[in-house]
This record gives C-alpha cells, sequence and structure tokens, in this order.
C-alpha cells in the first residue's frame, strides 16, 4: 500500500530530523558551546528538516530553505551535526520534479559559496582541501544527474501507463463498434426475414377471407381455408428455419459473422420465388451466364436482395408480374440482379424519383406509402444513397444498400421507363468489405 505523497513526505522529514538529531548528540557529546548558540543550531536543524516535508509541493523554496539553513548552521555550530543531509534530499527533489536549471544554478550556488569560504581563510585554518572539494562537487552533480534520472523515468512510465490506457480505451470502442455493427446486422436480418414472411401471410390470409366472403359453399371454403392455411403454415416455418439460423449467432459472445454456409441463398430462390407465387404474384425468373460458387456473405446478401424487392411488391403491388434476372458476369467478377415490376392496378408514376410521391400500386414510393416501409423517399443512387435520403425509419431499400455497398458492391432502385420499378445490383463474386462497413 503506498502513502499519500504528502504522508510521505512527513515521515521523511521525521525521519531525517531524528537522525540528525541522533547523529549530532553522539558527535557533539565532548563540545561545549553557550546556550544561545546552541538553541540556535537545534533551531536550524528543526527548520531545515522539517521543510522536508513541504518538498513535492514546493521543491525550489525548500531547497534554498535548507541551503540557508545549512549556511547559517555550520558556522555558528560547535557540533556540525549532519544537517546537509536535508540539502542533499532538497537538491535531488528539484532535480526530480523537473526543475533542472533551478537544481543546477543551487548546485552551482553551493560549490561557490564552500570554495570562496574556504579561500578566504587563513592556510591553516582550512576545514576543506581541494580534494574534498572536488568530491563536494562530484556529490552535488551526482544528486542533480539522478534527480534527472528519476524525472525522466517518472515520464516514461506515465508515457507508458497513459498508452495503456489509451489501447484500452480503443479496444473498449472497437468492442463496442464491433457489437453495434453485430446488431445490426442481426436487425437486418429479422426485419428482412419477418417482413418477407408477414408480408406473405397477410397478403395469403387476406386473399383467403376475400375468397370465403364470394363463396358461400361450405366444400368451396373448406379448400380456398385449407389452400391458405396450407400456404401460410409452408411460409412461417421456412421463416422459423430463417429465425433459428439467424439467431444462432447470438450464443456465442463474442462470434464473429458467420462463414458457414448462410441458412438462406441464391440455392433457395425457387422456395422465395414459389412462396412469393402461391402469395398471388406473377414471378418470372431468367437465369444467364454460368453459376459460379458464392462466397456465404455475398449469397446471402443477394437472397435477401431479392426477398426485400419481392415483399415490396407483394406490399404495394398485389397481383404485379415480377422478372428476377440473375446475370453471371465471369469476365467482370460479378453477379447482377434485377427485380423488375409491372407496377400495380394503380399504375406507375414517374414523380416518385424526383419528388418521392407516386400512386401506391407500385414497387417504388407511394404517396404516404415510402417503397419499402412507408418513410417516403425517391430513388437509391448507386451503391446505396442517390438524390434523395433514405427516411430515417426505413431499413428496406436502404438495407439493400447497405449490404450490397459492405461488400464493395453498387444498387440502385427507381421507376422504370416503361412503368413500375426496378432494383438491381450487382456484387462481386469476391467481396471486398468496405473500411467500416459490416456484411
Amino acid at each position: 500500500m503506498r502513502l499519500p505523497p504528502r504522508t510521505a513526505d512527513a515521515l521523511l522529514a521525521g525521519l531525517v530530523l531524528l537522525l540528525v538529531t541522533v547523529w549530532t548528540l553522539i558527535s557533539g557529546w565532548h563540545a561545549h558551546e553557550s546556550a544561545p548558540r546552541a538553541a540556535l543550531g537545534w533551531a536550524l536543524v528543526l527548520v531545515g528538516c522539517g521543510a522536508l516535508a513541504l518538498r513535492r509541493r514546493w521543491p525550489v523554496a525548500v531547497a534554498v530553505v535548507t541551503l540557508l539553513a545549512c549556511v547559517a548552521y555550520y558556522p555558528n555550530s560547535a557540533q556540525d551535526g549532519p544537517l546537509m543531509i536535508a540539502f542533499a534530499l532538497a537538491l535531488y527533489t528539484t532535480a526530480a520534479e523537473g526543475r533542472f536549471a533551478a537544481a543546477v544554478a543551487l548546485a552551482a550556488v553551493t560549490l561557490l559559496a564552500v570554495g570562496l569560504g574556504e579561500a578566504r581563510q587563513a592556510p591553516g585554518h582550512r576545514q576543506i582541501d581541494g580534494t574534498a572539494l572536488a568530491m563536494l562537487a562530484g556529490w552535488l552533480i551526482s544528486l542533480v544527474a539522478i534527480g534527472r534520472a528519476q524525472r525522466t523515468r517518472t515520464a516514461y512510465l506515465h508515457e507508458v501507463e497513459q498508452r495503456a490506457l489509451a489501447a484500452e480505451r480503443e479496444q473498449e470502442a472497437r468492442a463496442r463498434q464491433s457489437a453495434t455493427e453485430e446488431r445490426l446486422r442481426i436487425a437486418r436480418e429479422l426485419h428482412d426475414v419477418l417482413g418477407h414472411t408477414v408480408s406473405l401471410i397477410n397478403v395469403q390470409s387476406g386473399a383467403a377471407l376475400h375468397r370465403l366472403a364470394k363463396r358461400p359453399d361450405p366444400e368451396a371454403a373448406l379448400v380456398t381455408a385449407t389452400e391458405a392455411l396450407t400456404a401460410v403454415r409452408t411460409t412461417s416455418k421456412d421463416a422459423l428455419r430463417e429465425l433459428r439460423a439467424t439467431l444462432g449467432v447470438l450464443r456465442g459472445a463474442d462470434e464473429a459473422t458467420p462463414t458457414a454456409p448462410p441458412a438462406s441463398g441464391l440455392a433457395l430462390l425457387g422456395d422465395l420465388v414459389a412462396r412469393a407465387r402461391a402469395a398471388g404474384l406473377d414471378v418470372r425468373t431468367r437465369v444467364t451466364g454460368t453459376p459460379v460458387p458464392l462466397p456465404p456473405p455475398v449469397d446471402l446478401a443477394a437472397y435477401r436482395i431479392v426477398q426485400e424487392s419481392l415483399t415490396n411488391v407483394t406490399r404495394h403491388s398485389a397481383g404485379a408480374s415480377v422478372t428476377v434476372s440473375l446475370d453471371w458476369e465471369p469476365a467482370a467478377g460479378t453477379v447482377r440482379l434485377r427485380i423488375a415490376d409491372g407496377g400495380g392496378p394503380s399504375g406507375p408514376t414517374a414523380a416518385g424519383t424526383a419528388t418521392g410521391s407516386g400512386a401506391p400500386g407500385s414497387n417504388g414510393p407511394g404517396s404516404g406509402d415510402s417503397w419499402s416501409d412507408g418513410s417516403g423517399s425517391g430513388a437509391i443512387g448507386s451503391a446505396g444513397i442517390g438524390s434523395r435520403e433514405i427516411g430515417s425509419g426505413g431499413t428496406g431499400i436502404r438495407g439493400m444498400a447497405e449490404r450490397a455497398r459492405a461488400l464493395g458492391g453498387t444498387l440502385t432502385a427507381g421507376p422504370a421507363d416503361g412503368g413500375g420499378f426496378v432494383v438491381e445490383a450487382r456484387l462481386p463474386t469476391t467481396p471486398t468489405p468496405q473500411e467500416g462497413t459490416s456484411a
């Protein structure tokens, strides 16, 4: 347990006072001096040693006080106690506290004062010869040098400590950033899975209720209800499978983004299209080029982009025709996805690109009804953000754009020239994550 600096200095001053007192009593046992001179000597000892209690608060002042106490003590006291110990500690403290110039000046003044004092003495009355003076000079220089070295060491240790604290703070910041990115990734996965599934279930159940209302015949109603419940069961089963795979990453505390084959990918594109057809969409697929194995993050991103696009068509253009194109471009090292719908009964509107306001019966933004989540926005430009920002609450188009950008790809979305809405993404077959993003 380390004592506080003031307590440690007070204890040191007491120890030095005890040492000087005992040494003075032993060495001056046979010395004779008058009571006033003895009182003056002991007062100077008390002042010189007591000043050490403030050595780190006022190092230069304490060094000056101890030096003056020594200057007054030795010519006037017959006992010659080791009061110079107090000055030595004060000089060392001055250098150790960073007052190097003051320490050098005090050492030089001490050496000059002793040398001049001895030079003025008669030849037979000198107490310090040249050798002793040289030893005193070396002693003073050593004290200043040791204090300087201690100062340097203290500064180095402080710098090391600060670097360690900075590294720890940076590590904590990176851990928080990684956790935030992982939460965002899981939130995006949940949005894609739940948004798609709930939309399909809503459309299927709504269509079944509509048909039941028009078919009072019990047998026909039973067939309609059976078809609708079967479609809902299949859709919910697929959703549960994807949710288990998505939430499985939460079982490990520090688990990174999974690199194993994802629970969803282009291999399941047929099942995705079948569910969309069951919801009433007329979906056609077109594949060109030679398929190549995709890394898990790219495969999952491609699947989610198609899934989110079909979900938005289901929401805003129920019954529309949709073409899902998958073009493999081995020369460019990319795969291009294009999801285009022909617009709903209300018809597309080109105004959605510039103003974000159009008829809700299209895959794109509608008046008060966003392309993805009701936030209202314009088209998305390459790599995510175009001339108009996505609303703060939106995670549909923005989520697709972030997926593409995180993998080094691009995504565009907007009304088609002939009506409807088009989402087009180009993803690298080998992902090149962008700095500061997470796939």
